[in-house]
Formats: structure tokens, C-alpha cells, sequence
């Protein structure tokens, strides 16, 4: 009677769908059994998109494509994507995911839909964390649970609040011959109004053979670079990542 109440007095599916009862998790699962492509960072508002455009006949399921998937035909001035535009939207797509779920769990931060936690990790986790302030530290954990942690007291106990460089030179991808996938981004790191210096964290990501469209982190290494520590010339307003795709490829080969 309550479901049939709910669905009576609501105007449209995109109410229903809104309501706090029907998970972020759901949508994304009834997409995947449908065979829709969804990226796996997505907002619940997009996922919503997602089905009504699916429930209009907008979108193409994979189901009832060919078995052999073609590309598409290239517009007039549209070049066919390669290996390493996808990684680097991939990347993109991550790193937009990962900082706004961590940036939500500051204490005055907007609260995400999704939950913080290990199980975005890996079991066998690592994580290496260098700061330098006035002078160099170097931490290393093991471990979904303990990664998880660090990087949450970093947020809600320490107040950080990190802003990446998504553009130009900010954010570099590449993939290890193991099939690991390696995002490094830099930005800055702020607490209050206050900006405090810049960071460079290097990911390495693994998909998840249960769960399409998937990605677990792996591997963390977060730099954090104090403004009393910069070296000079180095402009904290465009922090980039150094690193080329090949000398990433080495660091984790």
C-alpha cells in the first residue's frame, strides 16, 4: 500500500527516482543489467538522466548492438579517440569522482549522496604520504581500512581541502603492462581561505572483474608541498604534474 500510495501521488518518475529510499547503488545496477554504459563516478542526478533516457527510447543498450562493436562514424573535424584519450578520461572522470567524495567529508563541506569507506580500495592497499612543511615526513600504510582513514583525517580532522588541476598539465594517465591504470594529479591544498601549498598524488587504479565499469585504488602516493617549501619560480596557481606517460609507466613497471 505505501508503494502504491508513493506512486499514486507522485507526478512523475523523476520523483520517485529523487527520493532518499531509492539508492545512488540501485540506479547504477538496474543501468548495468540494462547494458547501459554508465561512468562509475556519477552523480545520482545523472544516473536519473540516464533512465529517462533509456525509458524514451534515447538510448542504444549493448545488448542490442552487434556482437563485434564498430566505431562510429566520425563527423566532419571529429578524430576517432585512441587508447590513451580514453585513459585520460578515465582519469578525468575518477579524479573528479574521488576529490568531491573526499571534500564532502569536511565537517562544512556539501555532503555527497555516496559514502566514504574501504570499499573503494583494495584489500592489499597502499598508500605513501610525503609532506614538507618545514621540514620532510614520509608515512606508509597498508590496507583498504587504514588508507581509508588517513585520507578521511586528512579532510575531517585536519580541515584540507584539496583542489585538483584537471586541465592541461595538471593531470597525466597512463597504463603499466600489468593493466594498471596510473592517474597522477596536482592542485593545491586549502584550509579556511587560505591556501597552503600545492600536492601531487599519483593513483593506481584496477578494475573490477565483478562489477563492470568498476575501478578500486590500488596504490596511493600523496606529496604535499608546503608554501614555505616551494622551490623557487614554481606558481602555485597552475600546479603540474612533471611526470611524462612513459616515466609513469617505469615508476609502477
Amino acid at each position: 500500500e505505501a508503494i502504491h500510495a508513493i506512486l499514486v501521488y507522485s507526478q512523475n518518475v523523476e520523483e520517485v527516482l529523487k527520493r532518499r529510499k531509492v539508492y545512488r547503488e540501485i540506479i547504477f545496477k538496474y543501468l548495468a543489467a540494462q547494458g547501459i554504459p554508465v561512468p562509475p563516478s556519477s552523480e545520482k542526478h545523472l544516473l536519473i538522466d540516464r533512465v529517462k533516457q533509456y525509458w524514451n527510447g534515447q538510448l542504444t543498450t549493448r545488448s542490442s548492438e552487434s556482437g563485434e562493436r564498430k566505431p562510429h562514424a566520425k563527423s566532419h573535424g571529429e578524430r576517432q579517440k585512441s587508447p590513451q584519450d580514453d585513459i585520460h578520461d578515465l582519469g578525468g572522470e575518477f579524479c573528479q569522482w574521488f576529490f568531491e567524495l573526499l571534500n564532502s567529508q569536511h565537517p562544512l563541506g556539501l555532503k555527497s549522496e555516496e559514502r566514504w569507506g574501504p570499499q573503494h580500495f583494495w584489500e592489499d592497499a597502499r598508500m605513501k604520504f610525503c609532506y614538507n612543511t618545514f621540514e620532510k615526513n614520509m608515512e606508509e600504510y597498508v590496507g583498504a581500512e587504514m588508507v581509508s582513514l588517513r585520507l578521511l583525517s586528512l579532510v575531517k580532522e585536519e580541515y584540507l581541502l584539496f583542489n585538483p588541476n584537471l586541465h592541461a598539465n595538471g593531470l597525466k594517465c597512463a597504463t603499466s603492462q600489468h593493466g594498471l591504470v596510473l592517474v597522477a594529479v596536482a592542485g593545491t591544498v586549502h584550509r579556511d581561505n587560505t591556501c597552503l601549498g600545492i600536492f601531487e598524488q599519483i593513483f593506481g587504479l584496477i578494475s573490477c572483474p565483478l562489477r563492470e565499469n568498476t575501478w578500486k585504488i590500488k596504490v596511493v602516493n600523496l606529496k604535499i608541498v608546503g608554501q614555505n617549501a616551494l622551490e623557487p619560480g614554481m606558481q602555485i596557481e597552475k600546479p603540474s604534474i612533471k611526470y611524462e606517460p612513459n616515466q609513469l609507466q617505469e615508476l609502477y613497471d
